[in-house]
């Protein structure tokens, strides 16, 4: 069995800019998903007055502690 030296190993480096833009991504993500999931009611939502969305993801709204009725 051969040892592994511990210096063997080489860090991934992410130039700023790029940091920036997965940052700004993952947010935009998160941040959609938060309104599908927790503020999107059927009545108030951006995409029309029906509830297709509300219902797709009610189970999770009440698994994630948001309230819907």
């Amino acid at each position: 069995m051969t040892a592994i030296p511990a210096d063997s190993s080489t860090p991934v480096v992410l130039p700023v800019s790029k940091a920036v833009l997965w940052l700004a991504g993952t947010t935009v993500l998160a941040l959609i998903l938060y309104y599908f999931i927790g503020i999107d009611q059927g009545a108030t939502s951006v995409f029309g007055n029906d509830m297709h969305v509300h219902e797709f993801v009610h189970d999770a709204r009440h698994f994630l502690g948001f309230p819907c009725h």
